[in-house]
C-alpha cells in the first residue's frame, strides 16, 4: 500500500510518501516539506500564536493535496515537541481537526525515542548488537539504548537545536558568554541521564539520526547526500570538537557556505553541535555512524508490524 507520514515537527512539517508492505523495506516515493519553525512561534506564555496556527493549518492543507496527488491510501499524522509542549496544544489540535479533518497524534518524548530506535535497529540489523541511538530535533534530544527492537532505556530532553538557539543564542554570531552558558546547560541536562544508560554496559554500535547530525557529519568530511543512502557516513568526536569553535565564530549566513548546510538550518547548527558534542563526550563516544532512517520511518515500520503478513 502507499502510506503517507505527516510529521509536524518543531522545524518543519514533512510529508513522506512510501510504498510499503509487511516484510519489505519501505520505498520512498515522494517528499513534501515546509519550513514552519513552530518552536519559534510561541508567545510569551508558551502558546502557539493564532498566526502560527493559521500557518500550520495552511501547510497541512498543502500536505493533504500532495498526498492525494500521489495516491496515498492511508495517512499517519503525528506531532512532536513543539505541539506537545505548547500551552494551547488542545486548542491547536482541535482547530487542525476541524479545519483539515486531520487528527494529529501527539507523540510523547519517550515514544519519539522508541520509534527512532526501532528505525535504527531495522536499518543496521541484529548484527549491530547493543545499540545507542541519538537524535537531535528542533525541540528535543532523544537517546535510546538496547539489544532488541524495544530499547532498554529511552529518554527525551528539551535540548532541541531550534529551541536552544531561540532561548540561548540571540546573537549572530553569538557572544562567547552565551555559548559557554549554553554548553554548561546542555552538559548538565545530559549528565543527569547518563547513569540510566551506563548500568546496561557499553554499546556495541552508536548511531545518530536527524538533519543536525547529517549536516555536522557532512562539514566534517562525510559523503554528500547525493551519493546515496548506502554510503557509510561517520562523525568523529575529535572532528566535531574542532568544528564547534569555528561554528561559534561564524554568522548564520557564513555557515550556509559550508557543505551540506541549508539556509533554514544554519542559524541553529551551533546549538545542535553543542548538543552533539556534549552527548558524545558524556557517553564516551569517539565516533558514531549516521543512520538514514529516523522517526518517520519508525512510525511506518510500527504501522506495518500491526498489519501482519500480506
Amino acid at each position: 500500500m502507499r502510506l503517507g507520514v505527516l510529521d509536524v515537527g518543531s522545524n518543519t512539517v514533512h510529508l513522506l510518501v512510501v510504498d510499503a508492505h509487511p516484510g519489505a523495506r519501505p520505498l520512498p516515493a515522494h517528499s513534501h516539506k515546509a519550513e514552519l519553525r513552530l518552536a519559534q512561534l510561541l508567545d510569551a506564555g508558551g502558546a502557539i500564536d493564532s498566526g502560527g496556527v493559521d500557518r500550520l493549518i495552511a501547510v497541512v492543507h498543502e500536505a493533504l493535496r500532495a498526498a492525494e496527488d500521489k495516491g496515498v491510501e492511508e495517512l499517519l499524522p503525528f506531532a512532536t515537541s513543539a505541539v506537545r509542549e505548547a500551552r494551547n496544544a488542545d486548542d491547536v489540535l482541535a482547530r487542525v481537526r476541524e479545519e483539515t479533518g486531520v487528527e494529529l497524534q501527539v507523540l510523547s518524548g519517550a515514544e519519539e525515542a522508541r520509534l527512532t530506535f526501532l528505525a535504527a535497529r531495522r536499518w543496521f540489523g541484529w548484527s549491530a548488537g547493543k545499540l545507542l541511538a541519538i537524535d537531535i530535533g528542533g525541540g528535543s534530544l532523544e537517546i535510546a539504548y538496547g539489544l532488541d527492537e524495544e530499547p532498554d532505556a529511552a529518554v527525551s530532553l528539551p535540548l532541541g537545536a531550534g529551541r536552544l538557539t531561540a532561548g540561548w543564542l540571540p546573537g549572530d554570531p553569538p557572544e562567547t558568554d552565551e555559548v559557554r552558558a549554553l554548553r554548561r546547560h546542555v552538559r548538565t541536562e545530559i549528565a543527569r541521564t547518563v547513569g540510566e544508560f551506563s548500568r546496561f554496559g557499553a554499546p556495541d554500535h552508536v548511531v545518530a539520526t536527524s538533519k543536525t547530525f547529517k549536516q555536522l557529519a557532512r562539514i566534517a568530511g562525510a559523503a554528500r547526500s547525493a551519493d546515496g543512502l548506502y554510503v557509510q557516513r561517520e562523525l568523529k568526536r575529535e572532528s566535531l570538537e574542532a568544528w564547534v569553535p569555528r561554528l561559534a565564530a561564524m554568522t548564520a549566513a557564513e555557515r550556509t557556505e559550508l557543505p551540506g548546510v541549508s539556509e533554514a538550518r544554519a542559524g541553529q547548527l551551533l546549538a545542535g553541535a553543542l548538543v552533539a558534542e556534549g552527548a558524545m563526550d558524556l557517553f564516551g563516544v569517539e565516533r558514531l555512524e549516521i543512520c538514514p532512517w529516523a522517526l518517520r520511518e519508525g512510525v511506518i515500520l510500527r504501522r506495518l508490524d500491526h498489519m501482519g503478513p500480506a
